[in-house]
């Protein structure tokens, strides 16, 4: 059971890790539009840049979450012997 709990701690860390790798980059985006704000054709193309990349981030995050998950549920299922 023990082998299951590691398994739950390593991946609620990676969760963590995950999301704010998530939080990071979007600040970061946020930050780039701001300073752009002022240049017309520069902010349009960055405000694109922006909304292109929170969609990139996002699919990335869910799909990593979601690969996680099915992990820990195949541990689970190994664990518990829930085959």
């Amino acid at each position: 059971m023990s082998e299951y709990r590691d398994v739950q701690t390593a991946v609620r860390v990676e969760k963590l890790r995950i999301w704010f790798a998530w939080l990071c980059g979007n600040f970061i985006l946020l930050i780039i539009a701001a300073a752009t704000q002022n240049i017309h054709i520069v902010s349009v193309i960055t405000q694109l840049l922006l909304v292109a990349g929170f969609l990139a981030l996002t699919v990335a995050l869910f799909r990593m979450t979601g690969a996680l998950n099915r992990q820990a549920e195949a541990k689970r299922r190994e664990v518990l012997g829930d085959d």
